[in-house]
């Protein structure tokens, strides 16, 4: 299982992923699932993936060497795409590469060909863009008014992004969100765990300006999981008693 989101806020893109991959209880490894293409003052984009690890891994190596053209078109790599728009355009060929070579493997196996990709950032002085891509190699692009999207498992993590994140909240503001959203997913989910790899990118700047991973023991990530769970504590005991059923009990 895999929890991925990235946020498009006014000041810039984040991009938060666990790296948890497992084949059962006792089968339980790490894989870095964020990855960055960037040349520091030309473009930065950042892909996040979720989904079937071999079908990932095929993609990233097409996007690194070339994904082949159509009929006489040089492949392209996706380092070298002129747009944003034209770089998911890419990706999804990379997926429906993928599919064509190993489908009737994954159907004689009965497996499902499963992959979903969030992808951000910026070239040049386009605006920035944060797109999330199926695995039929289509996509969607991220709005103002929903600024964010996930892939993986994403339900227990967003209702918080749901209330809290607007396109103004601050760029470390929308950081500490993601990692809130993090969290709640790791604790209803134990497919999902640490290492964590956040990455921050301003908006214009053309470069990260954060590329970390978040161990076990960290103490910032530590203590934002003491501070919101006593925070949700404090929350419900300070909502009146619902008025419904007897009185409750004099004190």
């Amino acid at each position: 299982m895999t929890y991925c989101v990235g946020l498009l806020v006014e000041d810039g893109l984040v991009m938060v992923a666990d790296t948890r991959t497992n084949a059962g209880l006792d089968d339980i490894s790490t894989y870095r699932k964020l990855h960055h293409f960037s040349v520091p003052g030309e473009r930065v984009m950042l892909l996040a993936s979720a989904g079937n690890l071999s079908i990932t891994q095929s993609v990233l190596s097409l996007l690194s060497e070339g994904v082949p053209g159509e009929e006489d078109e040089p492949a392209q790599k996706l380092i070298e795409a002129p747009t944003m728009f034209q770089a998911a355009q890419l990706i999804g060929r990379a997926i429906r590469r993928v599919r064509s070579i190993e489908q009737a493997g994954f159907d004689a196996a009965q497996i499902r060909f499963s992959i979903s990709l969030l992808f951000g950032g910026q070239i040049g002085t386009e605006p920035m863009k944060l797109y999330l891509i199926y695995s039929a190699g289509n996509f969607i692009e991220c709005s103002t008014d929903a600024p964010f999207l996930q892939i993986g498992e994403h339900k227990y993590g967003k209702p918080i992004l749901d209330r809290a994140v607007k396109f103004e909240t601050d760029l470390y503001d929308a950081l500490k969100i993601g990692l809130v959203s993090m969290d709640s997913t790791m604790r209803s989910n134990l497919g999902v765990g640490l290492p964590i790899d956040i990455a921050v990118a301003r908006r214009g700047a053309l470069d990260l300006e954060v590329n970390h991973r978040i161990e076990a023991g960290e103490t910032y990530f530590h203590d934002l999981r003491e501070r919101w769970s006593a925070a949700l504590r404090a929350a419900h005991r300070a909502i009146p008693r619902p008025p419904y059923g007897p009185p409750a009990p004099a004190k």
